[in-house]
């Protein structure tokens, strides 16, 4: 006859030692670890699919289901499963009233798709997107089926809208000019909370760029050509994959109020480079021509009294030259209103005036109205 001894863990049966049911279970439950949280990422087997509801073999945790509105937003997924396919999905209830692990296919894909978002932004990974739309801030991207944007600032030179008038309606045409197109785009931003994609197509030739920009140094006088004119100034080329900016302030000497007056596009173009900042290249035309503030230094000096043509108004007053690039303001307070003073002073005539500041070096002088004032 056989007798079995129960002890708190072993069960000796015929003089053989077995564990206990309890032990085993306890044994189990801590080899498996924790049951699946709410928002956890589980990876399952379909082991089931009717028209309603999707069975997920989540062993060692139990069974998962997709059903209701679950299954009706994950239905175009659904529709392309097979028993035994492995599928991952997001745990949105831990024990539904029947038992199971209630699942979100959809909610799962997102969850993976960010993640993915979140780690292109960190390694800084090349990608190469459709333009699905433009507006006039910049360019609509498809990523997974999430749209991102890509400002116009961070577009390379090569697709950079310049507009001859700044026209945003026109910079809006020249931006839909690349839907269709693939760009190679670095992910510079992605907040799954808002939803919010944002791409770069500058950053990712930055490493190749810093070995071009390395070659150069200030004061380098270089040679150009004139690709894009805009209101603050003149893009030159300077070699492939380079581009400096002329400032509407480094044209000339003399008052620049547009700058396509000096510069069109195919200009061929000689510049000093006066800075070099973050991979960005300054130029300056006017610093090699002669500083006529040089030679107006010994021609006048304060309290004397010359003759200037009226070249601008601005809220100050008016701007006078009494030589190509030396130029007085006259200021408004003494006229009193913007009005008499325009009564006063006619864009493009010459009137006399008094100089009442002169500091040559720092290319500054104040006028003083020298003639008749009208009321």
């Amino acid at each position: 006859m056989t007798t079995a001894t129960i002890e708190e863990e072993i069960i000796v049966v015929g003089g053989e030692h077995i564990p206990s049911p309890d032990h085993v279970m306890s044994k189990y439950m801590t080899e498996i670890g924790k049951c699946p949280e709410e928002g956890e990422i589980m990876e399952g087997t379909v082991i089931r699919a009717d028209k309603k509801s999707v069975y997920i073999d989540l062993a060692p945790f139990g069974i998962g289901m997709i059903y209701g509105r679950e299954y009706t937003n994950a239905h175009d997924l659904i529709k392309h499963m097979n028993l035994g396919d492995k599928v991952v999905a997001k745990v949105v209830e831990r024990e539904n009233a029947d038992g199971y692990v209630e699942l979100s296919l959809k909610e799962a894909r997102q969850s993976l798709i960010w993640a993915d978002a979140e780690d292109l932004v960190k390694k800084k990974t090349i990608i190469d997107l459709p333009v699905k739309d433009a507006n006039k801030g910049g360019l609509i991207l498809d990523w997974q089926g999430i749209s991102g944007f890509l400002p116009a600032s961070q577009l390379s030179g090569d697709h950079y809208p310049r507009v001859s008038d700044g026209d945003k309606d026109k910079i809006l045409e020249e931006l839909k000019k690349l839907v269709g197109e693939k760009l190679s785009v670095v992910m510079i931003t992605a907040s799954p909370k808002e939803g919010k994609l944002i791409f770069s197509e500058k950053e990712h030739n930055q490493k190749e760029k810093e070995e071009i920009v390395a070659k150069y140094h200030l004061g380098m006088i270089v040679d150009g050509e004139i690709t894009g004119v805009v209101d603050f100034g003149a893009f030159m080329k300077i070699e492939e994959g380079l581009e400096g900016l002329i400032h509407i302030s480094e044209m000339d000497w003399g008052l620049v109020d547009n700058p396509r007056k000096l510069f069109t596009v195919g200009d061929k173009v000689k510049a000093q480079i006066i800075e070099i900042k973050e991979n960005k290249v300054s130029l300056s035309v006017k610093v090699l021509k002669e500083n006529p503030w040089k030679g107006a230094e010994k021609k006048y000096k304060k309290g004397e009294t010359v003759r200037g043509a009226v070249i601008k108004f601005n809220k100050y007053g008016a701007l006078a030259s009494i030589e190509e690039g030396v130029a007085g303001l006259v200021h408004i307070s003494e006229f009193g209103t913007e009005e008499r003073l325009r009564a006063s002073l006619e864009l493009g005539k010459t009137y006399p005036f008094t100089i009442t500041l002169f500091e040559p070096k720092e290319q500054r002088m104040t006028l003083s109205f020298a003639g008749e004032k009208k009321a």
